[in-house]
């Protein structure tokens, strides 16, 4: 697959904190470029929106009007311990996640200020429960948002263990359009992740055909 990687690429990466493959980014541009309707593309973890800036430079290449819709909770403590960030800190999760959102805001706002992506402050599950509703609520910016119908991307990049990855592959493809395509974050054999379970479910269905492994699997839906 063709390096998709440029000097906005480069500099964007410069000054988005966040965590993103090279070959995640050659997967969107592929995926963007044939996008098989103006369906919506779907992000299952936002952080703090390198991943949503990129697709929305992608989607402005490539003059794709589908909107971006993602989703995070910014809820980072149950994964550790404790009140705070660590021994002799002072900074309470609370504050830690009300960072990460903030960031994540100032981010799309500078990056993506052409055509923002809709972002909903929910867990995956429950994004996808409004979704499944064809539910209308408002995003991070307080801005309406019909959410539901096809999907034409989905880039899975949430909780890594096996069961909420799974969940999360299950409800996108109940949405996810034929000719659409899905790619998992962090899925690369020998990870560790619980998402790498999930690839051979993935394959095992027939409906799936695997367009690379960049080093992340990344899928086209064939039926």
């Amino acid at each position: 697959m063709p390096e998709a990687t440029n000097q906005y690429i480069k500099l964007l990466k410069f000054a988005n904190a966040g965590m993103m493959s090279r070959g995640n980014t050659n997967c969107f541009d592929y995926a963007i470029n044939n996008l098989p309707s103006q369906a919506p593309i779907v992000e299952i973890g936002s952080f703090l929106g390198l991943s949503a800036n990129t697709i929305s430079y992608l989607k402005n290449k490539y003059q794709k009007t589908n909107p971006l819709i993602t989703c995070d909770k910014w809820s980072v403590e149950e994964f550790y311990p404790g009140n705070t960030l660590g021994d002799h800190s002072q900074i309470t999760f609370d504050q830690y996640n009300k960072y990460l959102k903030q960031s994540y805001i100032n981010n799309i706002q500078m990056f993506s200020n052409f055509d923002l992506p809709y972002t909903i402050e929910k867990y995956s599950d429950d994004f996808f429960s409004l979704w499944e509703k064809a539910s209308q609520t408002y995003d991070v910016l307080n801005r309406s948002i019909q959410l539901g119908g096809p999907i034409s991307f989905c880039y899975i990049d949430g909780n890594h263990s096996y069961e909420y990855s799974r969940r999360d592959f299950l409800n996108c493809d109940k949405h996810l359009e034929k000719n659409g395509f899905v790619l998992f974050d962090d899925s690369h054999d020998g990870s560790g992740f619980g998402v790498c379970k999930v690839m051979g479910e993935v394959m095992a269905t027939g409906r799936y055909k695997l367009i690379d492994k960049n080093p992340n699997y990344f899928f086209k839906k064939i039926s």
